[in-house]
């Protein structure tokens, strides 16, 4: 029986990343393969390739970029959309269990799932979209997920030093990044070269990487204690836009929405400074699960609101 033309790109892009898996250890070793199964692997592959099938489809073309040229996917029009839009990217390995599956694939699925919502954010006019990809408390997972997650990174910011000039969308990295591995370190700072070039009014993805609020913070007083010490700054002289200003998100925005998948109702020591006005929206979709329909979902709820910032 023919294939519909869904059918043979999903067979086809299947193929090709099998391909690449069957080359690499970037995610799978041969050994997880064969943990999960040919079956399992393939299922897996399918429906990431699925994933990218329908993102041709409505895209009209064959490229799968970090940020990719996309009709809005019928975006109600003339709806207000927050300018900063954060997102703790969480459920990644429960995705993975439900499905008998390593956590990594959870994390390759999710990886999916945020090219999608990233690109949406921006075709919907939303300046400013943070998510919360590796904590400062992530490196006790098992060495393998760690390693996984790490090679996701270097696959991101390489991508994203290729296409984010054409796109006009800047990359950030955010977090502690004198602990990342050297050629990361490398790659952000490529980077983040292009991303000074788009310019403060170009549309700006971030990457938060070995990120902790608390720590954020820490490492903004000591900064700030510096200062006073070397006869810089006085003590009187500090105000919340002092610190605000030696924070990783100084050149941005606080986020107006911050949005947590997977049922999970805390904030898991994200942006807790800039998040002290924030509207927080919960959902039970799993990362990998969330679609522009939950994002839109969690728009309209935030308009819904009535933000008073203290005021009456």
């Amino acid at each position: 029986m023919p294939q519909s033309g869904a059918q043979m790109c999903s067979q086809d892009v299947s193929e090709r990343m099998l391909g690449t898996f069957r080359s690499t250890e970037n995610v799978f070793s041969v050994e997880e393969r064969s943990d999960i199964g040919g079956g399992g692997f393939v299922a897996l592959l399918h429906e990431i390739g699925r994933k990218t099938c329908r993102k041709r489809d409505k895209q009209g073309g064959n490229r799968l970029g970090l940020f990719t040229r996309k009709k809005k996917d019928n975006a109600p029009e003339n709806r207000p959309v927050p300018r900063h839009i954060a997102v703790i990217m969480d459920g990644n390995g429960r995705w993975a269990k439900k499905r008998g599956l390593p956590r990594k694939a959870g994390h390759k699925v999710g990886a999916e799932t945020f090219r999608t919502i990233a690109t949406y954010c921006k075709d919907i006019g939303v300046q400013y979209f943070t998510v919360y990809a590796f904590s400062t408390e992530n490196w006790k997972r098992p060495q393998d997920e760690v390693d996984a997650l790490m090679n996701l990174f270097r696959s991101y910011l390489k991508e994203a030093a290729e296409t984010m000039f054409e796109r006009g969308v800047a990359v950030r990295v955010l977090g502690d990044l004198t602990v990342l591995p050297e050629d990361i370190r490398a790659q952000i700072a490529e980077v983040d070269a292009i991303a000074d070039r788009l310019g403060p009014d170009a549309a700006t993805a971030s990457l938060c990487i070995n990120y902790g609020g608390r720590d954020e913070i820490k490492n903004a007083v000591r900064a700030i204690a510096e200062q006073v010490k070397a006869g810089e700054l006085a003590p009187e002289d500090i105000t919340e836009d002092t610190i605000s200003a030696h924070l990783y998100t100084a050149h941005m925005p606080d986020p107006d929405l911050i949005i947590r998948p997977s049922g999970e109702i805390r904030t898991s020591n994200f942006l807790l400074w800039q998040s002290a006005y924030s509207e927080y929206y919960f959902t039970d979709v799993l990362w990998p699960d969330f679609k522009t329909t939950d994002l839109d979902a969690a728009i309209d709820n935030f308009n819904n609101r009535n933000r008073r910032f203290g005021g009456v």
